[in-house]
């Protein structure tokens, strides 16, 4: 089963019925990964549904399955959000990329204080669609039941809003605190709410400055380290996510 696509505008199926998958999708299966009639493959919807099925029309840009198992899968209890900062090259794309293979549910891109990376004008449109366009074909390759949300760039201030309904934990290579010890649906002075969304912020090249951290301390977020090493801000999204992922239980 090593295909697998999106096709969005599916909103239901029933075993025995059609998948007719058209378009961009349709194109690349049969000329690119050439799938052919008598094959069994998935298609999602992005939004928790997965149809898999045998192939039984593929020419052109038409692709035709007939169901076989049809699964809506339960969203998972609580959000895991990753607030990206801006980076130079692709390390902020790469980080996006990983992030979506591991389960991340929304992606924020931030313009932080030492972002050399910026968003601006015309930018802002593109870089959304980038993003929206590697977590797309992440969401693919992982085979997951849900496509992560792009959100808008953010800034400091809109972080800090957030916090009022989330749970807000900074990377920070400094923090007493480290992300393994962080208490869960407990009492303490470092825990993660059982409701509301979680979100992880990771800062660009040079980190997170003095004034952000500052922000982010008194809206009531908590920072925490990852280890003794540093990592760079394309690896420290993914490797946290998956610590709060067996921790929460979603892994």
């Amino acid at each position: 089963m090593a295909h697998f696509y999106l096709v969005e505008e599916l909103a239901s199926s029933t075993v025995g019925s059609d998948v007719v998958v058209t378009g961009p999708e349709a194109r690349h299966a049969v000329t690119v990964s050439r799938v052919r009639p008598g094959e069994s493959l998935r298609v999602g919807n992005g939004r928790g549904l997965v149809v898999e099925g045998e192939v039984r029309e593929a020419t052109g840009d038409r692709l035709v399955l007939v169901a076989e198992t049809v699964t809506v899968h339960p969203r998972p209890a609580r959000r895991l959000v990753l607030v990206q900062a801006l980076a130079k090259g692709d390390r902020d794309e790469l980080a996006v990329q990983a992030a979506t293979e591991l389960g991340v549910d929304e992606v924020v891109p931030w313009a932080a204080g030492r972002s050399i990376s910026r968003w601006e004008g015309p930018k802002v449109a593109k870089g959304i669609a980038r993003w929206q366009a590697i977590v797309r074909e992440a969401t693919k390759q992982s085979i997951r039941a849900y496509q992560p949300e792009v959100s808008g760039v953010a800034s400091t201030a809109d972080l800090v809003r957030r916090a009022a309904s989330a749970t807000v934990l900074v990377l920070e290579p400094t923090a007493d605190a480290a992300l393994s010890s962080v208490e869960i649906d407990s009492t303490g002075d470092v825990e993660i709410d059982s409701t509301g969304d979680v979100l992880i912020v990771v800062g660009p090249e040079g980190g997170i400055t003095p004034h952000e951290l500052e922000q982010f301390r008194a809206a009531g977020a908590m920072a925490v380290r990852l280890g003794d090493s540093v990592l760079r801000t394309s690896t420290a999204g993914p490797a946290a996510l998956a610590v709060l992922s067996t921790r929460l239980g979603r892994w």
